[in-house]
């Protein structure tokens, strides 16, 4: 029977619904099919009783503070915008004293931001999940933030679990968008503990010797003997000047070492992983545009690192590098030149260079650009590099560090003393200076 509404049913409702003419329906409001939902403002903004202000303000410190060096707040308004969410977030404990300390080094490194954002994503699920609704008896699979998945299930004492993480406080924080679940420890996904163990793996690979081809003694007509083995851990046989391209914009020269079928350094992937690192960084996009698209400099690098040799780069920012001049830039290889001078054969650090030149006074390193080296010293509690008006700071310590290239960030572009163009020569001006007559008997 149809429910009356002011003595009139539904069902002749419903027909004169129909008979109302088509003019009737302009002066109704239109809902918009892209507007969000009532718990986004329509600048994009979450409002302030939304879940994600309630984890930024919750006792969940150390989470929040990671999803903030993640990077993540604006993806995160985004799916809170078009679902409920369920946050698993594990304890403050959990990663301030039992994660272990080089995981989280790792995590924090800017070269791993992408690790960071997969750990982080797989503690959110884009849907609703309150405690009433965790299974009883099996496993329940639940499709993370990050396309992968969750197992909700329960032990026989009635704790709730998620995958090998136990249920500490159900239901913690709960918002009309989403619902915070307080978790034991940290779940971390398969991908980024494959990530972790592969770079703590290539840490420890130390470089195979070269291998040529026998020599013959010219004096005794056999073969020489092989030289001593040389202890596992030894750098390259070669020196890496011998392993340099031999001009600029070539290809380096061929050098026997791990690059070959049995190489052990995929030299390209690293190169390759710390130019996305400058790029994600910011402030550093024309030296990444001079190694791979003005020169063919990053190409040259992971070959020599293929080839076991380690490096440091001194990378000049985006201010510095606009405060070079055309003429500087336009000569025949002046780009790599300039390169060649910021590139330390060494492994170094921000730590290692300040204990240097603390120890030191004033340390000086080699480069690519031979015969030139680097000056440091420290200075206002920094390692300043180069001399007088051409020098620079250390500004950005460690943008990039994985036991093969170190790329360290400095406020100036670097030149050698002979060729600053800020230190000019003073003319000095001529002074005429009048003969003293002498004394005594002038010949006739």
């Amino acid at each position: 029977m149809d429910s009356p509404i002011y003595g009139v049913s539904i069902f002749f409702s419903f027909f004169l619904f129909l008979s109302l003419p088509a003019s009737s329906f302009a002066a109704l409001p239109r809902n918009n099919p892209s507007s969000k939902p009532s718990n986004s403002s329509a600048s994009g903004q979450i409002n302030s009783n939304s879940v994600l202000v309630a984890l930024l303000d919750s006792h969940y410190t150390e989470l929040a503070e990671l999803v903030e060096k993640g990077l993540l707040l604006q993806t995160l308004e985004e799916a809170v915008g078009n679902h409920n969410i369920t946050i698993l977030a594990p304890r403050n404990e959990a990663l301030e004293r039992q994660l272990d300390p080089e995981f989280k080094r790792f995590l924090l490194e800017p070269g791993n931001l992408k690790s960071l954002q997969t750990l982080l994503m797989f503690h959110i699920i884009p849907k609703r999940i309150g405690s009433n609704e965790w299974p009883n008896s099996g496993l329940v699979r639940h499709q993370t933030l990050w396309n992968d998945h969750v197992h909700f299930s329960s032990k026989d004492s009635g704790k709730r679990v998620v995958d090998s993480a136990e249920i500490m406080r159900p239901d913690d924080v709960v918002r009309p968008d989403g619902v915070i679940h307080g978790i034991e420890r940290l779940l971390i996904p398969r991908s980024v503990q494959e990530d972790f163990n592969r770079r703590r793996n290539l840490r420890s690979i130390s470089a195979v010797l070269p291998e040529g081809a026998p020599e013959v003694d010219p004096r005794t007509h056999r073969l020489k003997k092989p030289a001593a083995p040389v202890p596992a851990g030894a750098p390259p046989v070669l020196p890496i000047y011998d392993a340099l391209a031999p001009g600029p914009s070539l290809a380096p020269a061929p050098a026997p070492g791990p690059g070959g079928p049995r190489g052990h350094f995929d030299g390209m992937s690293q190169v390759k992983d710390f130019i996305h690192t400058l790029l994600h960084y910011g402030g550093y996009n024309e030296m990444a545009d001079i190694l791979v698209n003005l020169t063919s400099l990053a190409t040259e690098m992971g070959r020599l690192v293929s080839e076991g040799y380690v490096l440091t780069v001194l990378a000049p920012n985006d201010e510095a590098m606009a405060k070079l001049t055309t003429d500087q830039l336009s000569e025949p290889g002046a780009p790599e030149q300039i390169v060649y001078y910021h590139i330390i054969p060494e492994y170094q650090t921000e730590e290692s260079m300040y204990n240097a030149v603390r120890r030191f006074g004033k340390v000086k390193y080699d480069t690519l650009r031979l015969p030139h080296k680097v000056a440091a010293e420290e200075a206002d509690g920094s390692v300043k590099f180069g001399q007088g008006d051409g020098s620079a700071y250390l500004f950005d310590p460690d943008i990039y560090t994985d036991g093969r290239i170190s790329v360290q960030g400095i406020d100036g572009v670097l030149f050698p003393p002979d060729e600053d163009p800020k230190s000019e020569k003073k003319a000095t001006p001529l002074v005429k200076v009048a003969a003293k007559p002498r004394r005594g008997i002038v010949p006739f």
